[in-house]
């Protein structure tokens, strides 16, 4: 069910008009469904049937705190890759069970942190990772659970900046290089392990290279277990892509069915979802400042830039853009950029849109990597965040102020 919907000729976002919304809180804004995030973290649980599993919402692709909290409140785990993110899933509602911690950089101040709150699970990178995180254990007498991310070399199919699962990128050991650090993760006197952690990239669209990953990954579990190892689980990431312009992207049911059809029935199955959790239950909302026809181009220039939603400009992400309310203007070819002092800052090109100024429109699929990737550049202040409940709209973070960026800063004597 699509949670933005038209209503008497305009769009809205659950029951509330999205043109009121704009009114009372001003653009560009980034407004979020409460009934989507909630359904849709549902549909993976659902999905699983009586499986063993647990589900760790990617905290990278929508960290605000009520989407947290909500999704907390549904149950759900939490993949994080910073100490910063831990402690937003903290103060969310996020017990330190309900976390795994992943990620090629993680600082001692970081590990040290989370082997004192006791997470459930560390997603090791790399063999001097492990070292690290044993030795913290040792300093602090605890015993850190700990999963080794695998790299099985699949191509994901993906763009390459979202791709992890090969061997030229920078995530995970080498599947081939694993049984020897699981023996040595084995031995030491500060370590626990419990699984094998695998995540090929982002915004997949096809469930064959899942498929690959998941039968290399039994593989290796096989030869551990041969060797006397005990696996409790399978952590086989997330990157489910989701509907941008015209995919078709494979449906949580089709995704965790395909995954179920290797593992067996006794192997609890981790996943790390974030973007086909959050993308579709967010909107981005911008207002038309000038029209610019021109000889080459037609831009229409808006509120929103690529400090406000970068994926346009940093991995050429197309995103559906439409009209809040449709209206009778001659249709042209518009390309949407923003006041951003750089050619780069566009939030689409060549869209037939109908368009005069002072007119509002959505960016859709905004949700996941949206306001996360926000930044002050050009000292722009970033948008506010809106979350709708029914016919309720609640304002989850305010809009930056020039005094909230400067407060950190000061001139020299």
């Amino acid at each position: 069910m699509d949670y933005f919907s038209w209503q008497d000729g305009t769009l809205h976002a659950e029951e509330m008009r999205v043109s009121e919304l704009a009114e009372r809180f001003g653009t560009p804004l980034y407004l979020y469904s409460r009934a989507a995030l909630e359904r849709r973290y549902q549909a993976f649980d659902e999905a699983f049937g009586d499986h063993p599993h647990r589900i760790f919402y990617a905290v990278k692709a929508n960290s605000n705190l009520a989407v947290l909290n909500l999704l907390a409140r549904q149950g759900s785990g939490f993949d994080i890759v910073s100490g910063g993110e831990l402690e937003r899933v903290l103060r969310a509602g996020g017990t330190p069970d309900d976390i795994v911690f992943s990620g090629v950089g993680k600082t001692d101040e970081e590990i040290e942190t989370a082997v004192r709150a006791g997470i459930h699970c560390f997603n090791v990178e790399s063999a001097e990772e492990l070292d690290r995180i044993q030795h913290i254990g040792r300093e602090q007498d605890r015993v850190a659970p700990v999963a080794l991310r695998v790299n099985p070399d699949v191509d994901a199919r993906t763009h390459p900046y979202i791709s992890t699962g090969l061997r030229e990128n920078k995530f995970g050991v080498a599947i081939e290089d694993a049984p020897a650090l699981y023996k040595k993760a084995a031995k030491a006197s500060h370590l626990e392990v419990l699984g094998v952690d695998c995540h090929i990239g982002s915004q997949l669209m096809e469930l064959g290279p899942y498929e690959d990953a998941v039968q290399r990954v039994l593989a290796l579990v096989d030869r551990l277990t041969q060797e006397g190892m005990v696996i409790r689980h399978l952590d086989l990431g997330g990157g489910l892509g989701v509907q941008y312009e015209n995919q078709v992207p494979p449906t949580p049911e089709d995704y965790v069915a395909t995954l179920l059809r290797h593992v067996p029935r006794d192997m609890p199955v981790h996943i790390e979802p974030g973007r086909s959790i959050a993308a579709e239950a967010g909107i981005f909302v911008t207002r038309v400042l000038y029209l610019k026809p021109t000889d080459q181009r037609n831009f229409a220039i808006v509120d929103g830039a690529m400090n406000d939603l970068i994926r346009p400009s940093l991995y050429g992400a197309w995103q559906e853009i439409v009209p809040i309310t449709p209206h009778d203007a001659d249709c042209r070819q518009w390309d949407l950029v923003g006041p951003v002092c750089e050619t780069g800052d566009f939030l689409g090109k060549d869209r037939t849109l109908a368009l005069e100024a002072e007119d509002l429109l959505a960016v859709r699929a905004a949700g996941a990597y949206g306001f996360a990737m926000a930044s002050n550049y050009n000292a722009r202040n970033r948008p506010a965040e809106v979350l709708v409940d029914e016919d309720q709209a609640f304002l989850v973070r305010r809009r930056e102020t020039i005094e909230d960026q400067l407060q950190l800063e000061s001139r020299l004597p």
